[in-house]
């Protein structure tokens, strides 16, 4: 692991009284380094200082340990947001906290560690994030007066936050269907959503074991379904769930989870955006919402929706 102090160039802090903290791959080349001091004007946070751990994608279960004591045994350490790592930092280390949300329990993934005293705590604030994220581009009413559909690209973390949203969503699609490259991870997202009590039949989940077979699952979707990619490959790793030969649904939602790397899911979207009448996302406003929920959870705010509006300016001036 490897921690990199950073700070606001105009405020050097050799040994900060507070920080919050980035468990990430490539946290160094995030965005948020330059909105957090933006941010904590903005919030009056204690701190302008952002620390960046960063773990491989293959870590070993002692690293995500010793990652979460560092925090948790830290006194100027104030919590961190988890991005690639949620799903490791629980298997390896849940046992470490003293109190878990019923998000983390259930989707068995942490991506909020926040300290409230002596307690330590973990929380998944995807299933919140992704809703809000959703609702920033997609119509109230979509599923209910279009009949459309949604493909999730991916079964880790993000994937089953959106599928544990879409599960509680007014507007709920009539299917939701996840693909992921190994049966594991579908039986654990299955898993899931039975302890949750989703209904029978919304989810379907599917081994693509190659983009070929996943390009076949998203031409078979209906008009207008999303088409979310939250399989991580484009940002922590090169590539796409899909080939340059994929066939979008007329007037599909094709949504790309990330904002930053390499993105070739969102390049794909483009290519045909003028053709097949696509709306394309990217993960920006993701970013914004997972961030500021964090935040808040880390420094203990209530946020309203005209503050996270105030916190989406300020980092847009700086993307």
């Amino acid at each position: 692991m490897t921690s990199s102090l950073t700070t606001d160039p105009e405020t050097i802090e050799t040994v900060p009284s507070n920080y919050m903290g980035f468990v990430g791959v490539t946290t160094a080349s995030s965005s948020i380094m330059k909105v957090f001091p933006l941010w904590a004007d903005i919030l009056g946070l204690p701190t302008r200082t952002l620390i960046g751990h960063d773990l491989p994608m293959d870590a070993d279960p002692a690293q995500y340990r010793a990652m979460v004591e560092q925090i948790r045994d830290d006194p100027h350490h104030r919590g961190a947001l988890v991005t690639t790592h949620k799903m490791n930092v629980y298997a390896a280390a849940s046992d470490l906290f003293d109190e878990l949300d019923p998000f983390a329990v259930s989707c068995a993934e942490i991506s909020s560690i926040s300290k409230r005293g002596a307690l330590l705590s973990g929380r998944a604030k995807d299933p919140i994030t992704v809703d809000l994220a959703l609702n920033d581009f997609l119509p109230a009413d979509h599923f209910a007066r279009t009949g459309a559909e949604v493909v999730i690209l991916g079964a880790g973390g993000s994937g089953t936050a959106l599928s544990w949203a879409l599960a509680e969503r007014a507007d709920a699609p009539a299917r939701v269907t996840v693909t992921a490259r190994s049966q594991d991870k579908l039986d654990h997202l299955r898993e899931v959503h039975r302890q949750h009590g989703t209904r029978d039949g919304l989810i379907d989940y599917i081994v693509t074991a190659t983009p070929d077979e996943a390009d076949a699952v998203v031409a078979a979707a209906p008009l207008g379904s999303v088409i979310a990619n939250a399989t991580g490959l484009g940002k922590d790793r090169p590539g796409s769930p899909l080939t340059d030969a994929v066939v979008f649904p007329e007037g599909a939602y094709a949504w790309e989870f990330n904002y930053r790397g390499s993105l070739e899911f969102l390049h794909q979207a483009h290519a045909q955006e003028t053709a097949r009448s696509l709306h394309v996302v990217d993960g920006w406003r993701y970013f914004i919402h997972g961030w500021s929920q964090v935040v808040a959870d880390v420094f203990e705010l209530d946020l309203t929706p005209e503050t996270v509006e105030r916190l989406a300016e300020a980092a847009e001036s700086v993307r």
